[in-house]
């Protein structure tokens, strides 16, 4: 089954940038990063000011500018403070210097006009060069010069340098492309490293409970106990055993993060009426206290009293005579990994617990570069603009780049590197346009895009500098949003370590030990995503919930037909190698080709006289198909593909259904169309399981008498062919059933075999199904 490409637009493509690591011949000196082009930046890093002259009041407001061509950057200001300190740096591109000289100006703020207190100025060909790992540039005194060129009094102590995106004050540095962004939405435009916070299972197993105090004494309780932790919620069932003790052994599961902020609350209560429930009492458990497990053996189980609560005088009180007790094992599970991911693209597979973790294979390294063609994401000043970010996740390690204000190709040549563990995960990137530099605090961060890239399919030591498309899917259809450049390199520590990898299991160890249903995992990763976008979005500055949700593909399981197509289709062309096969294989049994059906004729008589070289010849052709693909193999990552997710040939409703919310917000007559479109396509699968039902009971009925002469039939044939296989030698057999398989189409008829008809024939379940 042969897949058409989709068009050139929605391919990747292979560049050729500038950088040191690709082989590229560059400046020696400002190849510190040598995936990323190298931008020089002068940086002016404002410490501090003494001796400051005040007004005649005495008083002095002073704060920093730097001027260079049409950019000017400003401090903050002091009150009635005559030694100020800033400690402030401001980074101008190179690229869009006009001037020759960098003026530093102090001014005194006032109500009318600020006042000129001093200046200094810089000629930008005297500037020295820096590149880390040089140690940062001492600042020095410098006297003021008033406006006419004379030495003034006060002095300000600057540093000034010629420096790369690599030097350490780049991230916090004062960017003249970002001069139109001010006071607390500059934070929101930094490049910023986060950690996911340290995710664990908690496990609490109920045993039993004892010497509870009903309410009503005069029934039996139905008795369950409720867990509370954070915004999780579980009971168990209600106990079988109707008395005062009751019992129930179950396991309850929980997503909890390091620092551990929620309380363990548990209670008892009592099924008093329909919705009416009666707690018999509530204890409330620390995580910090919990015993942490780090494999399969069982913590030990602990006796905790039962608190209840009365109303006196309208507050509630503990009872003070109060025995009941509840028997609990409670742990934390370190020997799992805590989805958070889809198992499919996951970038890390550890264990919690650290002391479980193997030692690294390889480094991960990736130079966001530029962005080309970006689409307008919102109207300023009625014009499109872009304030575009990236997004890299990989592990716990997540990485934001600097926001580009107000471009369509963006530039941020930053270089991030992780270490690997495992060499079959995923690094994602995403692009979004940023809705918070100008106080809108209840937008959204717009997608603009995403990249997965699978290690396992990148040579190691090679550096990939590919431009990916930014496709998106909209209700009005697939969309691609613009080009993002990227440069990747997997750098192998140790092959034996990696190829042993491929030889262990996927997950830790305790998800085949003790595995979680899927209703459990599809649960905790629900619970899993919404504590790291709420811990991240707190993080400052924040990396959005709308943000995170997108990195981990938290709607991923929702429905949808567009990808239930493609999944359809995905599974065809697997098997299209098979039916490959099938068809040749008929083609030479029917003699299409009489010289290839003549030699399959010998290849086979020679198989079945030595059987021995079966194997051999299985495990040779395989060998020789693999090199012989060596030639066509991948050379470029995998890509988002439109035509593989069947995005560009999608119907307009069944977009619409895809981004439906859940429940749905879509009018009556929509839903009743979609639900009878869901009945017909289940229909279609109702037939195929009912008719694989039916193939399985006819085999059944060959031995269950239900038909009494098909099996006296079969019975006979079993012991004729017993009788024969015992006289006669199998070589001799199976060279005869393969002659006759291949035999001529002149001794062929068109009708079914015997066999096949017999079996046909055979009764099924199917008649007594309603």
């Amino acid at each position: 089954m042969k897949r058409m490409l989709p068009p050139e637009e929605f391919l990747l493509k292979e560049t050729s940038p500038a950088i040191a690591g690709a082989g590229v011949t560059g400046d020696k000196l400002t190849s510190t990063y040598d995936l990323v082009e190298q931008m020089q930046y002068l940086y002016v890093r404002v410490v501090k000011a003494k001796d400051l002259p005040g007004k005649e009041s005495g008083s002095c407001d002073p704060y920093v500018e730097v001027k260079l061509g049409n950019y000017k950057g400003t401090t903050k200001h002091f009150e009635n403070k005559t030694n100020p300190e800033w400690n402030q740096v401001f980074a101008f591109s190179k690229d869009r210097i006009q001037a020759s000289f960098v003026e530093i100006v102090v001014k005194d703020k006032d109500f009318v006009k600020d006042d000129f207190i001093g200046r200094v100025f810089f000629d930008l060909n005297e500037v020295p060069k820096r590149v880390p790992p040089d140690s940062p540039l001492a600042p020095q005194w410098y006297r003021f010069e008033d406006r006419k060129v004379e030495k003034g009094k006060g002095e300000l102590m600057v540093a000034v340098w010629i420096g790369t995106q690599a030097d350490e004050a780049f991230t916090e540095a004062w960017h003249s492309d970002a001069a139109a962004v001010s006071g607390d939405a500059v934070t929101h435009i930094r490049s910023k490293v986060y950690l996911s916070p340290k995710l664990w299972y908690v496990r609490v197993n109920v045993i039993e409970a004892q010497d509870l105090v009903p309410g009503d004494k005069g029934r039996f309780p139905e008795v369950y106990v409720k867990v509370v932790l954070g915004n999780q919620a579980l009971r168990t069932r209600i106990s079988q055993s109707k008395n005062l003790s009751p019992m129930w052994n179950e396991d309850l599961l929980f997503v909890a993060a390091e620092p551990f902020e929620e309380m363990l609350m548990i209670s008892v209560e009592d099924r008093v009426g329909p919705g009416k429930d009666e707690v018999l009492g509530r204890c409330i458990i620390p995580l910090q206290n919990v015993q942490r497990r780090l494999d399969h053996r069982p913590v030990d189980a602990k006796w905790y009293n039962l608190e209840k609560y009365v109303v006196i005088d309208g507050e509630p009180k503990k009872e003070p005579k109060f025995a009941s007790r509840i028997h609990l094992r409670i742990c934390l599970d370190g020997g799992y990994h805590v989805l958070d991911e889809s198992t499919q693209y996951s970038s890390d597979l550890r264990p919690t617990a650290k002391p479980l973790w193997k030692s690294s294979i390889g480094v991960l390294e990736l130079g966001v570069l530029s962005a080309q063609g970006l689409m307008p994401m919102k109207t300023k000043d009625g014009r499109g603009t872009t304030d575009a970010y990236c997004v890299v996740k990989y592990g716990q390690k997540w990485v934001r780049t600097r926001t580009i204000i107000d471009s369509f190709n963006p530039r941020w040549n930053e270089q991030y590197t992780w270490e690997v563990y495992d060499p079959c995960t995923v690094v994602t990137i995403g692009m979004f346009d940023n809705a918070h530099l100008h106080g809108n605090n209840g937008a959204k961060d717009s997608r603009i895009g995403k990249v997965r890239v699978r290690l396992s399919t990148l040579e190691t030591n090679r550096v990939y500098t590919h431009s990916y498309p930014l496709i998106v899917l909209h209700p009005s259809g697939v969309k691609k949003m613009g080009e993002v450049h990227l440069a990747v390199r997997f750098t192998c520590l140790s092959w034996i370590n990696m190829l042993h990898m491929y030889s262990q299991p996927l997950l830790p160890k305790m998800h085949y030990i003790h595995p979680l249903s899927v209703v459990q995992l599809d649960s905790l990763r629900h619970q899993a995503t919404l504590i790291v976008s709420t811990r991240l979005s707190r993080a400052e500055p924040p990396l959005r919930k709308e943000t995170v949700e997108y990195m981990l593909d938290v709607d991923s399981h929702m429905w949808s037909m567009r990808r239930s197509k493609a999944n359809f289709f995905r599974i065809m062309n697997v098997l299209s190698g098979l039916l490959s096969v099938a068809r040749w294989f008929d083609q030479v049994c029917h003699w299409k080709n009489p010289i290839a059906t003549v030699l399959i004729h010998i290849l086979y008589v020679i198989l079945v006289l030595f059987p021995e070289l079966i194997l051999p010849t299985i495990f040779l052709y395989l060998f020789l198909i693999g090199i012989w693909h060596y030639r066509w193999r991948p050379r470029y990552p995998p890509h988002m593909d439109t035509r593989l997710s069947h995005a560009d040939v999608a119907h307009p409703d069944e977009l619409d259904e895809e981004f439906d919310s859940f429940p749905t917000s879509r009018g009556s007559d929509i839903v009743r169309m979609r639900y009878d479109r869901l009945r017909s396509i289940a229909g279609r699968i109702q037939t195929v399981v009912g008719d694989l039902a039916t193939q399985g009971e006819r085999f059944r009925s060959l031995l269950s008498w239900r038909d009494p002469r098909a099996t006296a039939l079969f019975k006979m044939f079993c012991l004729v062919a017993a009788v024969v296989l015992y006289v006669t030698p199998f070589q001799i057999l199976a060279l005869l059933y393969g002659i006759f398989v291949l035999r001529h189409p002149r001794f062929r008829q068109k009708l079914p075999a015997a066999p096949v008809n017999f079996f046909r024939r055979l009764p099924s379940r199917a008649d007594s199904m309603l």
